[in-house]
């Protein structure tokens, strides 16, 4: 047989046709599986994060404690606590974390304010145990007064004590600065209270008063030097001494007490106090951290 004549192969299976199926009434095609988005499902809010709460709590107390000179420790305890809670803090996974950072600022903000508060606290004993050489001149060009040992022994009180307090507009002369008390103003409450609107009222039994003064820096320092070294404080007529930290006011025109001055230069500013009344008392200003306290009438 020759190869023109060999049969054809053909595969031993063939493909039938599929035959139709009839459905049964109510059939629904099959829908398709839901695929969800590609970005995933949205992330859920930050829960609360209660160590970040105790932490700013713990910050906030430390930093009225450190404002306070009797209290220092009690801030200086606290603010660390309430900076190392906001730190750990911040690692707790989906916690808020806005809790910690305030707690650190104000941990951080609180430290600095309590240093300051311990400077002045601690220029304050200095003055009291050492004791410097301080000149008043007034304004009518009278003859400079030394308080020295000599002037105490004097039957009349010298110039610059509690019973002869100098006159206003004296210059009050330390080593490193001098400070003239320009004016005094009395029932000064309405004007404070205008200046800002977290000025509280003042407490029963007293009032507010402004005291504007100028301080000039006459140290030779190099680096300058600042008006916080200047103290000012109120004495009332029974003894009591009013600091300004005892109330914290924000008056009209502050002193800048934080920004150098240098040989020559001065700056001039008010001072909020609240005061027992009615205002009877004088003031008690000390020209520089070392310097002995000088009292100036404020009428």
């Amino acid at each position: 047989m020759t190869d023109a004549q060999q049969p054809t192969s053909y595969p031993t299976q063939t493909q039938q046709p599929q035959a139709y199926q009839p459905q049964p009434q109510g059939y629904q095609p099959q829908q398709p599986a839901f695929v969800p988005p590609a970005g995933g499902p949205a992330k859920p809010k930050p829960a609360r994060n209660v160590l970040g709460i105790v932490a700013l709590a713990v910050s906030v107390v430390g930093f009225i404690f450190a404002c306070i000179p009797g209290a220092l420790i009690v801030g200086w305890v606290l603010l660390p606590v309430g900076f190392i809670l906001g730190i750990i803090s911040l690692f707790l996974k989906d916690k808020a974390k806005w809790q910690g950072l305030t707690a650190i600022i104000v941990s951080v903000v609180g430290t600095i304010v309590g240093f300051i508060v311990f400077f002045a606290v601690v220029a304050t004993s200095f003055n009291n145990a050492f004791q410097s050489e301080v000149n008043i001149s007034t304004n009518d060009d009278s003859a400079v007064v030394e308080e020295d040992a000599a002037a105490a022994e004097d039957d009349a009180p010298a110039a610059g004590t509690r019973e002869n307090p100098a006159p206003l507009g004296s210059a009050v002369e330390g080593e490193d600065w001098t400070v003239v008390i320009n004016s005094v103003t009395t029932g000064a409450t309405d004007q404070i209270l205008a200046e800002n609107q977290f000025n509280e009222a003042p407490d029963a039994g007293t009032e507010y008063i402004l005291i504007n003064y100028t301080v000039t820096y006459t140290g030779e320092d190099a680096e300058g030097g600042m008006p916080v070294m200047v103290g000012l404080e109120y004495v009332t007529a029974a003894g009591v001494t009013v600091d300004p930290l005892d109330k914290m006011l924000m008056g009209p025109d502050e002193m800048d007490s934080m920004s150098t001055l240098y040989n020559g230069a001065s700056a001039t500013g008010n001072e909020a106090l609240q005061v027992p009344t009615p205002a009877d008392g004088v003031l008690a200003v000390r020209p520089g951290m070392f310097a002995d306290t000088v009292f100036v009438a404020i009428k």
